[in-house]
């Protein structure tokens, strides 16, 4: 039995071009449409990875120009499809418009059969690649999927989380606000043996002292007024799975003399109880205060903290994380534009640049939350840097030039090694692994007495 064909529409007025096309094309299946209406019709019944696009199909009676609505409804219905445009030479103007919303590639008439071989097939390997990018990302599933990095230190603390998730110890997760503490908590828990079991999440915070207490531990009927059942709390309701305690150091002193027995006991009691509960749960913290800190002031205790730290894990925020505000802002894009029924396809090199020198004092919350905003007031095909609301520089734009690179590098330990050597000469050389005149040379170079 013959393999199926890859099909490619083609979308042409004239039958003598559709013939010549498809003789030049017969190693796939082509589909032939000679309007807007057949061309839509085929696209809904077939999906074609690649459709040939004539710009120059006959204006509709309101005298719009065919070819470039017909691009739009295409994208608009089958966004990873692969474009391409014909067009004359006497009308590159549209060619580059049709590029600008989304096309593919274009062909210029008079026909050349070698030219739209090669293009038609650069078309078909491209899907056939973001087909395959995307299978595997479904297929490789894993609680670590949320997190989308790139950065060195961020890649180390994904491999320090499948270490320490197997076991029971107690996390701390230190990090800014917006950081992503959260969702390594849950890939702690997806990672454990007990990722079956629930994963309860509570926020110090954002519940009242006076209630809180009733929220970790639960009350018993009549505890206290309104208390019109018994019920349990969250530690008791994360039985044999995981807890996790975000903004522990809002927790009131009260409540941490309480949560530390628990901590070594592994029993609670609920408001109004005088039953001790057995509770088999791992536990995970985060913060974005300074603990230690908070301890010589009175406002934590020590010996919580050496039972909450058996695991710490700082997170690094993102002005820190090399290279990952691009990459996240391009998921986030790709993630709301699919949201809002966009067709966006990127960020213009301007706005690329705004994103990278941006400081990101909101870290990923305050990325997401930005590249929302952009996917619903942009206007064209390309996010541009108005669009995201940065100013083009917003910080001291580090050097991309190697030279410039090396030369501020070589200087900084320079004075490095002359420092730790009080300026001597001889044994700073020692210290850089250079001779003397090596030295002598590059203080010259670099200006340095």
């Amino acid at each position: 039995m013959s393999e199926k064909k890859p099909s490619i529409l083609v979308i042409e007025d004239d039958p003598g071009l559709q013939k010549q096309i498809k003789w030049s094309l017969d190693q796939y299946e082509v589909l032939t449409a000679a309007t807007r209406e057949e061309a839509i019709s085929q696209l809904r019944r077939q999906e074609p990875a690649v459709v040939l696009l004539d710009l120059g199909l006959p204006p509709d009676p309101d005298g719009a120009t065919e070819g470039l609505a017909a691009l739009e409804q295409i994208l608009s219905l089958a966004p990873n499809t692969k474009v391409i445009v014909i067009t004359g030479n006497q009308d590159r103007s549209n060619a580059v418009k049709a590029i600008g919303m989304g096309a593919f590639d274009f062909f210029l008439k008079p026909f050349d059969a070698d030219v739209l071989a090669i293009i038609v097939g650069r078309a078909f390997h491209v899907y056939d690649l973001e087909v395959d990018n995307l299978r595997l990302r479904s297929a490789h599933s894993s609680p670590l999927e949320g997190l989308i990095t790139n950065d060195g230190a961020m890649l180390n603390i994904c491999r320090m989380i499948e270490k320490v998730a197997p076991s029971n110890a107690t996390v701390l997760l230190l990090g800014e606000s917006g950081t992503g503490k959260e969702v390594l908590a849950r890939a702690v828990h997806g990672l454990s043996p007990r990722a079956d079991k629930r994963f309860v999440a509570i926020n110090c915070a954002a519940i009242p002292e006076n209630l809180l207490e009733s929220e970790l531990f639960g009350y018993e009927k009549g505890a206290f007024t309104g208390a019109s059942k018994t019920t349990p709390g969250k530690i008791e309701v994360a039985n044999q799975g995981t807890l996790f305690l975000d903004e522990i150091g809002d927790l009131p002193l009260p409540l941490q003399a309480k949560l530390l027995r628990f901590l070594q006991e592994r029993v609670i009691e609920r408001l109004g109880g005088r039953t001790e509960i057995p509770v088999d749960v791992r536990v995970v913290c985060a913060t974005h205060q300074d603990l230690p800190n908070m301890i010589s002031d009175g406002r934590f205790r020590e010996d919580l903290y050496y039972r909450l730290t058996e695991i710490t894990i700082a997170i690094p925020p993102l002005r820190e994380r090399h290279g990952d505000a691009v990459l996240l802002a391009q998921a986030f894009l790709e993630r709301h534009a699919k949201e809002q029924n966009r067709n966006l396809k990127g960020f213009t090199p301007e706005a690329l640049k705004a994103l990278d020198l941006h400081s990101w004092p909101g870290n990923v919350r305050e990325m997401e939350n930005l590249i929302k905003r952009a996917v619903i007031m942009s206007d064209g095909p390309m996010v541009n840097a108005d669009d995201l609301g940065l100013k083009l520089k917003t910080r001291d734009e580090e050097p991309l030039n190697l030279r410039q690179v090396r030369d501020e590098a070589e200087r900084q330990a320079v004075i490095r090694a002359l420092a730790r050597t009080g300026d001597n000469v001889a044994q700073a050389s020692e210290l850089l692994g250079i001779s003397r005149p090596t030295l002598y040379d590059l203080m010259s170079k670099l200006g340095l007495k």
